[in-house]
């Protein structure tokens, strides 16, 4: 394992793969549920099953990949690349109205959930190690928070990348003309696509000479990867004292958010009261420069007390801030001007940025924890584990935003399929009032118990620093005791 700095160039350069990973994904939850519903024509009810289906899917081949890739002599980086280029493929694909002409739901339904399963298989193989490396890149408490913070400073960028250019969506349809106008997110995704392949690649190549793939132990026979011993990794981890509550707040946080960002839309032009173009502007940029601002505030007092302090602070300014936000309404103004595109979305901003530059520095805590209690290192499957959950708690934040669209009397099927521009004002006061409570109040709920898990969540730094002393003497062979972290077993 190495251990030491890494050169700013090398962090950089590990940082540039955010892009890969975070312009599919914040583009998939932000317009899929939109997209599926306006272009394709299918109702929000199943257009949310089916992400959720996908996403499920996923969450089979999380383990399998994250087990597969903690094996000695397995190069994260080489499944890192193979990857890439399938993703960019299928990723356009799937944003193109190919099933818009479909009459049969059943077959919309179908067609865009098997195109969904394969997004989500080439994205969690380059996640996973894409993460995962960190763990043996470095075993220091604060520089892991550098290098995540440096990645969520990117992924700031990234956010307002995937959700401002899929904005345009209308204009590029206008240029497209009639025939082709249906295809404008596929354009969209296209572009993303081809950032997302350079600067993966730009990534691998930056972790040539830093990061050396684990090599068998003398006399060490490598098992091969089956359900069975993925299960028994996955055991060996959940019985970790810390991983459930760790787990537990992973998935409420990224229901929350999930649940906000995929009604994004609906938000601004019925709750808020601006006309698309202009609105989600506003709302990106707030998104985005909330991020870059909040991010190395969050770095530096997670440096100053730990992760945990930084994680319970900055999510509850959060959760006060959520249910403020319903009290004054999302259509407020000031001076005529809508305050709300600019304030709901630096919220969700403040959550985010806290969320990504902490949670997965959190989660290589437990590699350290992992190796003293049962003397294996599992970076890949720790990392696979939280991953697998925070899909399943995106995809359940997007299912209930659509089960709750369409159980506040919202129906968009019935609209004509194939013009980005058809985002037709809603003007029943009830589905309105449902669609602001999926923004503001039922995520601040959400939010709550989440909070109570991280709460509740027994690592420290004073904690995590206590096991690494007795790790070492543990490695050398040397008497070693639980003292100053006995809370963790």
């Amino acid at each position: 394992m190495m251990k030491q700095t890494l050169t700013k160039r090398k962090k950089f350069g590990y940082a540039f793969g955010i892009f890969t990973e975070s312009l599919c994904y914040n583009m998939f939850y932000t317009y899929y549920l939109t997209f599926l519903n306006e272009i394709v024509g299918i109702q929000p009810k199943y257009s949310s099953i089916i992400i959720f289906i996908s996403i499920m899917w996923d969450a089979i081949t999380d383990p399998l990949i994250g087990n597969y890739t903690d094996r000695p002599g397995v190069d994260k980086r080489k499944v890192m690349k193979v990857s890439i280029l399938p993703l960019a493929v299928v990723f356009v694909v799937a944003w193109t109205s190919i099933g818009a002409g479909l009459s049969s739901q059943l077959l919309k339904i179908l067609l865009y959930t098997l195109l969904s399963m394969a997004i989500w298989v080439f994205y969690t193989m380059y996640s996973i190690p894409y993460y995962a490396v960190v763990a043996e890149l470095t075993e220091d408490y604060d520089e892991r928070t550098d290098i995540r913070s440096l990645s969520s400073l990117l992924n700031a960028a990234c956010v307002g990348i995937a959700n401002i250019l899929p904005a345009l969506v209308p204009t590029v349809a206008t240029l497209l003309g009639r025939k082709y106008q249906s295809n404008a997110y596929a354009v969209i995704a296209a572009v993303i696509s081809i950032m997302a392949v350079v600067l993966g690649f730009i990534c691998c190549k930056s972790l040539e000479g830093v990061y050396t793939p684990k090599q068998p132990k003398d006399g060490e026979t490598v098992e091969k990867v089956t359900l069975k011993s993925t299960f028994r990794a996955f055991a060996d981890i959940l019985r970790l004292k810390p991983t459930k509550w760790f787990l537990l707040f992973v998935f409420f946080f990224l229901a929350m958010s999930s649940m906000i960002q995929s009604n994004l839309t609906y938000m601004v032009i019925d709750c808020i009261g601006m006309k698309y173009d202009t609105g989600i502007v506003f709302v990106i940029i707030s998104l985005v420069a909330s991020m870059a601002i909040v991010v190395p505030i969050v770095e530096k007092v997670a440096q100053h007390y730990d992760r945990r302090f930084a994680t319970i602070l900055f999510l509850s300014i959060v959760l006060v801030l959520e249910i403020l936000v319903k009290i004054v309404g999302l259509d407020a103004e000031i001076g005529g001007f809508k305050i709300m595109c600019i304030v709901s979305p630096a919220i969700l901003g403040m959550g985010t940025g806290t969320f990504w530059t902490l949670f997965y520095p959190m989660g290589y805590d437990l590699v350290e924890l992992n190796e003293f209690k049962t003397g294996e290192r599992r970076e890949s499957t720790i990392t696979a584990l939280p991953q697998l959950v925070q899909k399943f708690g995106s995809a359940f934040g997007i299912l209930m935003a659509g089960q709750l669209l369409s159980a506040y009397g919202y129906d968009s099927s019935k609209d004509v399929a194939g013009n980005e521009s058809l985002f037709t004002k809603v003007t029943d006061p009830q589905i309105i009032e449902g669609m602001e409570n999926i923004s503001t109040v039922i995520p601040a709920v959400i939010l709550a118990v989440s909070l109570i898990c991280v709460i509740v969540y027994p690592m420290t730094r004073a904690r995590f620093d206590s096991l690494m002393v007795q790790l070492e003497k543990k490695r050398k062979g040397e008497e070693y005791t639980t003292e100053g972290f006995e809370k963790l077993l």
